[in-house]
């Protein structure tokens, strides 16, 4: 290790980390009916194992920056993890559903304080004209784990027992966590910082009640439900509380003004389409391949394994170009393959080959690699430094309840148009009708990845400003 740079290690270190919680908690997503039969439990009951998760990742996300400020970024990545570890081995002795989701939201807050974090501690460790490539490394983690998980997952059910789901983690969480006690560096802590009580409350309120109501949602009568509309409502009015009190705060827990930076508003932008394209993605084809086609796990694992390596390959590659470039042509140029990948998705019929799915999904990945990472560290580059933690939890907020909207929207999508084709041609085979409404789903989702082409073109110009501003102001200093 002595001969590897010390910015890398960290690199290194934290993408240890976000492996392990994503790939986890992909795992969980095809375990579910099994976990019903293990409990004697319902659906609705069982899916509070991935919804707890979610929920409780998504409402401690907003206070990392100011934790980390207050403690120190590297005991509160240690925290995080430990915290995660030690859900995963409680999790694997779990004695009944309510045990194991408790345990699980242990989990989910471990994962909420680690991910924030992990891109705070790079921008630390390089300087800003590394931190393409350095971003590009460590979102493999992120790309990558999503579409390995299930399959993975799967083959843990067929040939083990559910408990390895949780036992998995712990090598690589423990290898991560002697690294961040070795490799991280201890960061400033900032003096006289005061917590903001209200605003945590209402985000935390408006945050978690969203992300529950989404949870909960996965057809169309779920929308009618009187509980999940009156989240919709609290989480709303929470959110918009949060927004008034966060701009008349001193020290706010979130300082809204960093959207004021139209990099960076663009930036969050390109995150929340690519989450909804992503896992969007992650729910259809496995429907494709399953429902329409008639294959197994196996082969729908395949499907998104040249995906997940190729979107490896090109987030390293956009990286660089975006440490050299800027991100006007390498984002653009991404968002353009998402959005035709996923229209020719919306092309393909009963008689259209399987290596053509593994194609146009390959090509989504692509697009992937080369815009997701690089907008995001576009967009966090053009915010001061003090606000690195706290930008960083916003984009991670609004991605996760980007890929829960996702899914739901895919899902009731999918349910209702199914339906509607079988009830106007009743003679209809189901698996035409499941076609119809995927390939329908993928014309929707290429339609919103087409609209974040501007965007990434708007976050190419606001960066060549900035750029510009800052060597004149360079120039004046000298």
């Amino acid at each position: 290790m002595a001969k590897i740079p010390q910015k890398w290690l960290v690199v290194i270190t934290v993408l240890l980390g976000t492996f392990t919680i994503i790939l986890n908690n992909s795992m969980l997503n095809p375990a579910v009916p099994h976990l019903m039969n293990v409990f004697d439990s319902d659906a609705v009951a069982t899916g509070w194992v991935i919804t707890i998760f979610m929920v409780t990742m998504g409402m401690i996300m907003p206070l990392t920056g100011f934790l980390g400020d207050k403690f120190g970024k590297k005991q509160l990545y240690i925290a995080g993890l430990c915290l995660f570890i030690l859900g995963s081995i409680l999790g694997s002795l779990s004695w009944d559903l309510s045990s194991l989701i408790f345990f699980r939201g242990l989990q989910g807050v471990g994962g909420g304080v680690m991910m924030p974090l992990s891109l705070a501690l790079i921008f630390e460790a390089f300087p800003r004209k590394e931190r393409g490539l350095a971003t590009g490394v460590w979102g493999i983690a992120a790309m990558m784990a999503p579409t390995i998980g299930p399959t993975l997952g799967g083959v843990i059910i067929e040939m083990g027992t559910w408990e390895w789901l949780f036992l998995f983690n712990i090598p690589t969480g423990v290898l991560g966590l002697i690294f961040s006690i070795v490799y991280l560096k201890q960061t400033e802590k900032v003096a006289n910082i005061r917590f903001d009580l209200l605003g945590f409350i209402t985000v935390t309120l408006g945050v978690g009640s969203m992300l529950f109501a989404l949870g909960r949602v996965s057809e169309l009568s779920h929308l009618r439900d009187v509980t999940n509309i009156s989240l919709f409502i609290v989480g709303i009015i929470s959110l918009i509380l949060f927004v008034r009190i966060e701009n008349r705060t001193d020290q706010p827990l979130l300082d809204l003004s960093i959207f004021k930076i139209p990099a960076y508003t663009y930036s969050v932008w390109v995150a929340m389409i690519s989450s909804v394209s992503l896992f969007g993605g992650i729910f259809l084809l496995p429907l494709l391949i399953q429902q329409v086609y008639g294959l197994g796990a196996i082969m729908t694992g395949l499907t998104f394994l040249p995906a997940a390596l190729l979107t490896g390959v090109f987030m390293t590659i956009g990286g660089r170009l975006l440490d050299k470039q800027g991100p006007a042509i390498i984002v653009t140029t991404g968002l353009t393959i998402v959005a035709v990948g996923t229209l020719l998705l919306g092309f393909i019929g009963m008689e259209t080959a399987i290596w053509v799915i593994f194609v146009l999904n390959a090509v989504r990945g692509i697009g992937m690699g080369l815009s997701t990472m690089p907008a995001t560290t576009a967009g966090m580059n053009s915010i001061p430094e003090k606000f690195v933690s706290r930008g960083s939890a916003m984009n991670n907020v609004l991605r996760q309840m980007s890929s829960a909207l996702g899914i739901v929207f895919v899902s009731i999508y999918f349910e209702v148009r199914r339906g509607q084709v079988m009830a106007n041609n009743s003679s209809i085979p189901i698996e035409e009708a499941s076609l119809t409404a995927i390939t329908e789903g993928f014309f929707v989702i290429a339609v919103l990845a087409f609209l974040s082409i501007p965007a990434g073109v708007l976050l190419g110009k606001e960066y060549k400003k900035q750029q510009v501003q800052e060597q004149r102001q360079q120039e004046k200093e000298s």
